[in-house]
């Protein structure tokens, strides 16, 4: 699953329309019924019903919103932790470690779950949320490296590097 795709499925939801959906990403209408195709057949399931007058979620479709949102409700007040894992291997030699970080959210309203819902952003993410994003404005406290949370804990994988070279 592309990113872009998952930009393009957020449009169509929202406007509930591949013409306009397409007109807010400069592309024509069948290019970006392509790339929903595409995102459909790689998920296993259609996301949307298509007549020549509407555009409407299938139960799949609405599952893929919810699940987001789902997400951030049980992340929403409290603390949760982040892992991320980097392995460097060369040959029969690798080296690895794993870093955590725990996070803690300020609780987040209905509203504010719901408009995030309509961005790009929780729909590549294992937590469904990009730390670096719009999700800073949640965050009471972290304990740890702020780059685990992002995915790459740059300052140890630089320590693993300079060991493992």
């Amino acid at each position: 699953m592309h990113l872009e795709q998952l930009r393009y499925f957020l449009s169509v939801a929202r406007h509930r329309n591949f013409t306009e959906a397409a007109r807010e990403f400069y592309m024509t209408q069948p290019a970006i019924t392509h790339q929903i195709s595409a995102l459909e057949r790689e998920l296993g399931a259609k996301l949307f019903l298509r007549t020549t007058r509407n555009v409407s979620l299938t139960r799949a479709g609405e599952l893929f919103l919810e699940d987001a949102k789902r997400m951030l409700r049980a992340l929403s007040g409290k603390t949760h932790q982040v892992h991320t894992g980097v392995c460097i291997a060369k040959g029969d030699r690798a080296e690895h470690f794993v870093d955590s970080c725990k996070v803690t959210f300020f609780p987040l309203g209905e509203e504010e779950i719901e408009l995030y819902t309509t961005t790009p952003e929780p729909y590549d993410k294992a937590g469904a949320y990009a730390i670096q994003g719009r999700a800073a404005l949640w965050l009471d406290r972290i304990e740890g490296d702020y780059y685990t949370i992002m995915g790459l804990p740059v300052s140890r994988t630089v320590q693993l590097l300079a060991h493992f070279l």
